[in-house]
């Protein structure tokens, strides 16, 4: 399970680091209808390089906290992910 802290409405979509257990995420998209949640699932299937039937929402479809279930990979593999995206070398 993956635990982000979506910011709607940014500039741009990128991974912002890691705040304790969780990732920080921006999204262009608004936070209505929806749309930051289908954001978030299409950003991280872009950035793990995976199929979207493997990327859940699980819980937080009203919250700017979202758990996600990642079918595929790793914890440490999606934590590499993330972190080199952070870093920008993804």
């Amino acid at each position: 399970m993956l635990t982000v802290k979506v910011q709607p409405g940014a500039s741009k979509d990128r991974v912002v680091g890691r705040i304790g257990e969780e990732w920080k995420v921006t999204l262009t998209a608004p936070p209505v209808e929806g749309r930051a949640n289908r954001a978030c699932i299409d950003f991280l299937v872009r950035l793990l390089e995976i199929p979207r039937s493997r990327v859940h929402l699980v819980r937080g479809q009203t919250s700017r906290r979202k758990l996600i279930r990642v079918e595929g990979l790793s914890s440490d593999e999606v934590g590499e992910k993330l972190a080199a995206a952070a870093t920008g070398h993804q």
